[in-house]
């Protein structure tokens, strides 16, 4: 059975269990394939599931695709804002709770969204597609061959690090700070993490904070270009940003063109080499890259999940949700719901309509790089096929300890001499 499906040991556990998703037991648990069993039953079970006592405190889990939709289109009544705890199921600290235009609500989410768009609409993504083409064969061509190496670092991370310097026209050989700010502003501080503290953390987060301002003095004295610092230093909902808001769109920006499109490209090798099938039957029609990177995405589910709150009483699905009550929208298990997506668990490149997935989020909070990250991983693909008829995947790849992030740290690979 490929990687992906629900196993029938999983299932067997989920469903002799009591305490459905209150199996995590520590906030950096990653949502593995063990995890889709007990998402499994609280669709058919009670679908719309209060956990009253978790690591993360009360929360309600949404779970099925269209209840999932339903309150994601709902900013009226279900918000985002970071005073109220944000989008995600981990409080964060009063120090750390950055605001972020993807946690506000209307009308200043809209004004700064507006801002930044520009970088990637249909035009700019036109012009960019030649150079990530570019990057993409550099790097290609000189990964190692008959050697065991780290995809995750050489291709995934590089290329959308390379991508995300040339959108913030960023110091090129300095681009690994990227890298490093996006794990930090993601990563749930702990023993053994990317950061050890919230201390260390928010230290971290300063560092790219000054970093970043004295780019915005340079490109706020000299003329609009089409850099995402120099739309922010011009923009008129956002020239005006406190140091704080400045840092919590950038760490947006960062993380957003960083860890999602990343771990998709990990995840696109990952799951090829799972469904040997789907491997060959796309060797065998290239013309099913963009089906299958849409299909990767579903699969994949980079953001396991998005967080809002609940500003009024609301009866929803037969359920009494109060204000301020948190609500969790598991995409990971609305991706995999059978009552919209024939076969869910298995990895089908050539669905009939492969963008029936819920991984942008929907309504105004739907991811607004997502054309670019298909574009990315869409040309990366191409260049693959064109250079290496076999990819082997030599190990299984270590993951993201995180709820929310659901990737890899590392995929060990080797590409025969």
């Amino acid at each position: 059975m490929a990687d992906g499906s629900v196993h029938q040991s999983a299932r067997d556990r989920a469903y002799s269990s009591t305490d459905r998703v209150g199996r995590c037991r520590d906030q950096r648990t990653s949502v593995r394939t063990t995890a889709l069993a007990y998402f499994e039953r609280l669709r058919a079970e009670d679908p719309v599931h209060y956990c009253a006592n978790s690591v993360f405190g009360p929360y309600w889990s949404i779970t099925r695709y269209n209840d999932i939709m339903a309150v994601d289109i709902n900013h009226q009544v279900f918000s985002s804002e970071a005073a109220l705890g944000g989008i995600a199921i981990l409080d964060q600290g009063a120090d750390l709770r950055l605001p972020m235009f993807i946690a506000m609500d209307p009308p200043k989410h809209d004004q700064q969204r507006k801002v930044v768009s520009p970088a990637v609409s249909p035009a700019n993504l036109e012009r960019l597609e030649p150079l990530i083409r570019e990057r993409a064969c550099a790097i290609l061509d000189a990964l190692p061959r008959g050697e065991t190496f780290d995809w995750v670092d050489r291709v995934s991370i590089e290329l959308t690090t390379q991508m995300l310097a040339t959108l913030f026209d960023f110091p090129f050989e300095q681009r690994r700070k990227l890298t490093w700010w996006s794990d930090v502003g993601s990563c749930i501080p702990g023993p053994g993490q990317v950061v050890e503290t919230e201390e260390q953390k928010l230290a971290e987060l300063m560092e790219c904070l000054v970093a970043f301002t004295e780019l915005w003095n340079q490109r706020v004295n000299a003329p609009p270009t089409g850099d995402l610092i120099s739309m922010l230093a011009h923009g008129e909902a956002t020239r005006n940003m406190s140091p704080e808001e400045y840092l919590g769109n950038l760490i947006l920006l960062i993380v957003g063109g960083n860890d999602t499109t990343r771990n998709s490209i990990s995840g696109s090798l990952y799951a090829l080499s799972k469904n040997p099938d789907q491997f060959a039957k796309l060797r065998a029609n290239p013309e099913l890259i963009p089906s299958m990177v849409s299909e990767t995405i579903r699969w994949q589910t980079p953001l396991a999940h998005m967080r809002r709150t609940a500003l009024e009483d609301i009866e929803f699905q037969g359920k009494t949700i109060r204000k301020g009550d948190k609500v969790v929208m598991w995409y990971v298990s609305g991706n995999r719901d059978d009552a919209v997506i024939d076969n869910p668990n298995a990895f089908i490149i050539d669905r009939e309509r492969p963008r029936t997935h819920m991984s942008f989020g929907y309504g105004i909070h739907r991811c607004v790089g997502n054309r670019l990250a298909e574009m990315q991983l869409r040309v990366i693909w191409e260049e693959i096929l064109k250079r290496f008829p076999v990819i082997e995947v030599m190990g299984e790849p270590d993951r993201v300890p995180s709820p929310f992030v659901k990737g890899y740290l590392n995929l060990p690979v080797r590409i025969p001499a």
